[in-house]
């Protein structure tokens, strides 16, 4: 009889790449409220897969349904959705993590206040979160959740403002980090982005209804025209007399996440009015200027490595081929991960390609190396399929540093590139040659060549260090200790 055990991952080329944090979605104007927040989160599902949510407001009762998994198994009853009922909605999506899992942590989180109920879902991290937290405690709040969102919504309910946005944007000044907001009041939905501005937001329109999203994808599904990104520190509002704009806060220099453009973005989004599929094609060409290698294939890593590789083909003249299939319709398992099958948890969901493989120098392609562990597997595929030589280009810096603005990072000694040289990396892994794009070749892919040595235009403090947001909490060594705040990024 089999023991019971933790199920064998079918992802273990996703397993180690750096997580986003959550996906955020709001309508307002329209009964099709849920229904469209329910499109826009299937959009924003490669932002999020541990667990979803949903907020509607009818008048002035608020009906909310939240699940672990995907958006599918739990928006796809129309009982469910029946259920959510009102004009306006805001939706969010957490991230798959490997740390504890527990529904009161799924947002949006919804409170009442004396002024009516009141729901928000966030995505990124206050640095100050626990600063706040401990404050809040010994003010007498009681927090129900271990989730750094709270934080916010407690100093929104002690607020002495008059109104709901003033007492959002009193209680936004009193924190430190990253993110983006969507909430939903009585009145209003509302959005808000950090003032500097690294984790994204979009306003969109369609008809007389408003949304807000993280990314324009979650605008395309549902047939919205894109207006507009929330700047940096605007704080929207949305009411039955459209959408006003406030700047309360003191201005920065914009730093966003420049991740978006290499991973967590979906490849049909705009990004800060760039394409994100193009600006990959072209950090792909500037691995072939900064990196060049002979090789017979060009291989990308599926299915975040796939733009680049494309870039890189195009502009080396080396062909692209897809050497790893993925198979799309394999989840999770629950086989027995014994040791002697456990390897096999690989070939479920990401094939070989041997026949176009055996005897051929590739180049795979891939966008970042975090532990190192997933490189190494690929690797290993490819030489038992029967790769000659098998090269590794990657379309990000080295990740050297932790990131504390909304990313799930692991601690720094557990990085790869934060141990190791690059000869020792590509030992390591097994591959016969390693190159990352440099810090200059990722601007020039970006911004454009005139503009690569005004960096850092965006965040990169997981390459350079360079933190643009103060670090409350890591400074003061509150986070190296036991706690119960942080379970956003799956780590207690």
């Amino acid at each position: 009889m089999m023991t019971p055990c933790a199920h064998l991952s079918t992802q273990p080329f996703d397993d180690d790449h750096l997580k986003e944090e959550c996906g955020v979605f709001g309508v307002f104007g329209t009964d099709d409220a849920a229904r469209l927040t329910t499109l826009g989160l299937h959009s924003l599902q490669h932002r999020g897969q541990e667990a979803a949510g949903i907020v509607a407001r009818d008048g002035e009762r608020f009906n909310a349904h939240k699940g672990m998994g995907h958006v599918a198994p739990n928006f796809s009853s129309e009982a469910v959705i029946n259920g959510l009922a009102g004009n306006s909605a805001i939706g969010h999506v957490r991230y798959s993590t490997t740390g504890e899992t527990i529904l009161r942590n799924v947002q949006p989180l919804f409170a009442e206040f004396e002024s009516g109920g009141f729901a928000i879902a966030h995505n990124g991290n206050l640095t100050n979160a626990m600063t706040l937290r401990r404050s809040l405690i010994k003010r007498g709040c009681l927090f129900q959740s271990t989730s750094d969102t709270e934080v916010i919504v407690h100093l929104i309910a002690t607020s002495l403002e008059s109104s709901i946005p003033k007492r959002v944007i009193d209680a936004l000044r009193q924190v430190k980090g990253a993110y983006s907001l969507v909430m939903l009041s009585t009145e209003a939905v509302i959005g808000v982005r950090d003032p500097a501005g690294v984790r994204p937001l979009v306003i969109g329109k369609m008809g007389d209804a408003f949304v807000l999203a993280s990314e324009t994808c979650a605008l395309e599904i549902i047939g919205a025209d894109f207006l507009r990104d929330v700047e940096p520190g605007e704080v929207v509002i949305i009411d039955e007399a459209g959408l006003h704009s406030q700047k309360p806060f003191p201005a920065l220099p914009q730093r966003l996440c420049i991740f978006e453009y290499i991973y967590f973005a979906r490849p049909d989004s705009l990004m800060d009015g760039k394409g994100v599929y193009e600006v990959r094609k072209a950090i792909g060409a500037e691995l072939v200027h900064e990196k060049p290698v002979e090789a017979d294939l060009v291989i990308p890593v599926p299915d975040s490595g796939v733009p680049a590789a494309i870039g890189y083909a195009q502009a080396s003249g080396i062909p692209f081929e897809l050497g790893i299939i993925r198979n799309h319709y394999v989840g999770r398992t629950f086989i027995q991960p014994t040791d002697s099958i456990r390897h096999l948890g690989v070939k479920l969901k990401h094939s070989p390609n041997s026949q176009i493989i055996k005897g051929k120098r590739i180049i795979l392609v891939d966008d970042s190396i975090v532990r190192g562990t997933t490189s190494k597997k690929i690797v290993d595929m490819m030489r038992h399929a029967g790769a000659s030589e098998v090269h590794m280009r990657i379309s990000s810096p080295p990740t050297v540093f932790p990131c504390f603005y909304g990313i799930d990072t692991p601690e720094r000694e557990h990085l790869m590139a934060a141990r190791m040289t690059e000869a020792q990396m590509a030992q390591a892994i097994g591959c016969d040659s390693l190159a990352f794009i440099s810090m200059d070749g990722l601007y020039r892919a970006v911004c454009g060549a005139a503009r690569a040595a005004e960096h850092p235009q965006y965040c990169d403090a997981c390459f350079s260090g360079d933190y643009p947001l103060e670090l409350t909490d890591h400074d003061h060594g509150l986070l190296s200790r036991p706690s119960v705040l942080v379970e956003r990024g799956g780590k207690k």
